[in-house]
Formats: C-alpha cells, sequence, structure tokens
C-alpha cells in the first residue's frame, strides 16, 4: 500500500474508533440519538462551509452530471451510516460496535472487486474470509443472549454495508475533485435529510450535561469533518479494497477508548470475534504487499 495511503488511513481509523465511546458519553449524556446525529453533522457542515470560504480555489461547483450520485452518496455514507451507529450504540457497547463496524473491509473489498474491477489474490480472499468470520461471531454474540443478535447489532451492521458503498462509488469522484471539496459537498448532502430529527433538538441541547456536549463537538469536529477528509485523500491514492481494509484496526481503538472514557468492556465472545476479524486484516494486508512486490520485481 502507497505510504501516504496508508498513514492517512490510520490516521482515520484511529480518530473512528474513538468515535463510539464519544458517542455513547453523548447519549448517556442527555442527547437523543437523532439530534446527536443532526448536531454532528451541522458542526461538520458549518466547518466545511468556513472552508469552502477560506480556500475557495479547491471548491468548484458540481458537474450536474454528479449531482444524484453525490446527493445518493451523501445520504447512504453519512444519513444511513451514522443514523445505524448511533441508533445501533444505545443498546450494545462501544466496543462491540467498533468491532461490527469491521465488516466494512469485506464489503468493501467485494464492491471494488465487483464494480472497480480490483482484483484480490487467492491468500487475501482467505483473509477477508477470516474477517468475515470474524464479524459472525461478533454478530451472533453482541452484548446479549448467544446466537440472537440484537436490534443494536443489526443497525450497526447496516451502518457497515452501507459505508463501503460509500467508500466504494466514492472512489470514482476522487478523480475530479479535490478530496476536501469533495468531503464537503458529500457532507452537505448527507446532512439535509438529517433535519428530519429537528424536532425537539434544543430541548435535548438544554437537558444534556457538559460531558455529553464536549463528546458531541468531538465528534462533529474530528470524525465527522477532519477524518472523512484524510479518507478521502487515503482512497484517491490507494485502493479501495486494501485502504479500507485497515478498517480492521478500529475495534481494538474503540475497545481501548471505551475502557479508558466509559470503564466499558464488550464480552468475551465479541472480543474474540474482534481477535479473528483483526487476524483477517494482517492476512489481507500481506497477501496484497506480496502481490505488489511481485508486480514491481517482474516490471
Amino acid at each position: 500500500m502507497n505510504k501516504k495511503a496508508l498513514m492517512m488511513a490510520l490516521i482515520t481509523v484511529l480518530i473512528w474508533g474513538s468515535t463510539f465511546a464519544a458517542i455513547r458519553a453523548s447519549l448517556q449524556g442527555g442527547y437523543e440519538p437523532g439530534h446527536l446525529i443532526l448536531v454532528r453533522y451541522l458542526i461538520a457542515s458549518a466547518l466545511f462551509l468556513i472552508a469552502a470560504l477560506l480556500f475557495r480555489r479547491h471548491f468548484r461547483l458540481p458537474m450536474r452530471k454528479d449531482l444524484p450520485k453525490i446527493a445518493a452518496l451523501g445520504f447512504i455514507g453519512i444519513s444511513v451510516y451514522h443514523a445505524g451507529v448511533t441508533f445501533g450504540v444505545e443498546t450494545i457497547s462501544a466496543g462491540t460496535a467498533g468491532m461490527l463496524i469491521g465488516a466494512a473491509p469485506v464489503f468493501t473489498a467485494l464492491l471494488a472487486v465487483a464494480f472497480l474491477k480490483e482484483k484480490l489474490s487467492r491468500a487475501g480472499w482467505i483473509g477477508l474470509g477470516i474477517g468475515f468470520t470474524g464479524i459472525l461471531v461478533i454478530t451472533l454474540g453482541a452484548d446479549g443472549p448467544m446466537f440472537t443478535p440484537s436490534p443494536g447489532a443489526l443497525f450497526v451492521l447496516i451502518a457497515a454495508l452501507a459505508t463501503s458503498v460509500f467508500f466504494v462509488f466514492q472512489k470514482p469522484l476522487l478523480r475530479r475533485y479535490h478530496p476536501i471539496e469533495l468531503t464537503a459537498y458529500l457532507t452537505w448532502a448527507g446532512t439535509i435529510p438529517l433535519l428530519v430529527f429537528a424536532p425537539g433538538l434544543t430541548s435535548s441541547i438544554s437537558q444534556a450535561t457538559t460531558e455529553a456536549h464536549l463528546a458531541a463537538l468531538f465528534t462533529g469536529i474530528f470524525p465527522a469533518a477532519v477524518a472523512y477528509v484524510t479518507w478521502a485523500v487515503a482512497l484517491s491514492i490507494g485502493s479501495a479494497g486494501t485502504v479500507t481494509s485497515t478498517m480492521y484496526l478500529e475495534p481494538a481503538i474503540a475497545i481501548i477508548v471505551a475502557w479508558i472514557w466509559l470503564q466499558e468492556l464488550p464480552g468475551l465472545v465479541p472480543t474474540a470475534g474482534g481477535l479473528i476479524a483483526i487476524a483477517g486484516v494482517i492476512a489481507v494486508n500481506r497477501a496484497e504487499r506480496a502481490k505488489h512486490e511481485t508486480v514491481q520485481q517482474a516490471a
């Protein structure tokens, strides 16, 4: 993997890994799920508006032919994804949610093969299979009775699929738009549907604790804005499948942050699934690195 792409991807995953605990802290501090999502993306939209005013040379009006795709991807990758994660974290732990989002590299790699014509080696497919097995274990033991997935787990799996679609179909647009520019358009497009949560927003904000407000501010600035830009940069210079495979590291980050911040740990079964998923990303990365080195030697 390109070193710059890897660095940008790891920065993103580090930020996103902390999101689950921050969301849970805001929910425990008085925010309603829908209100929290809207507040986060009002903050992110405002930041991108400021960026557009400051760096006008990086912001052009989107081409008319791209508007439907930008609107659809904003809805899927912003509105659906964050609704799934936030409503999911209501009933499952932050660490378990982080591990479930580890399903995204599996979906992304499959979509990249199908639609972007990217190729995986046999070892890469085996790595994805290992990762998917880990996700299955997590889902079947997610903070509840074994073999009985909770609604929260299903919400987060929907979010994982949504973000995979977002990552794969965002990549072609990055050939025509600057990463900051495209991320701004997608954020604005994804924020508009979230206005459905506007009723009762002021009441929810007034009842929330200081910690909840700080957590909401953090998630609005870093995971919702900064991390999407660094991820867009990584996708613009690396392959969708291999860049997204770094998301297998997100569960470990989510667990550590949730433990430090919330004194919360997932159960034994989800943790075992998370370890299996991490083994999957190691296998994928090794396979893709070996394939890249073989191609370079042949050239």
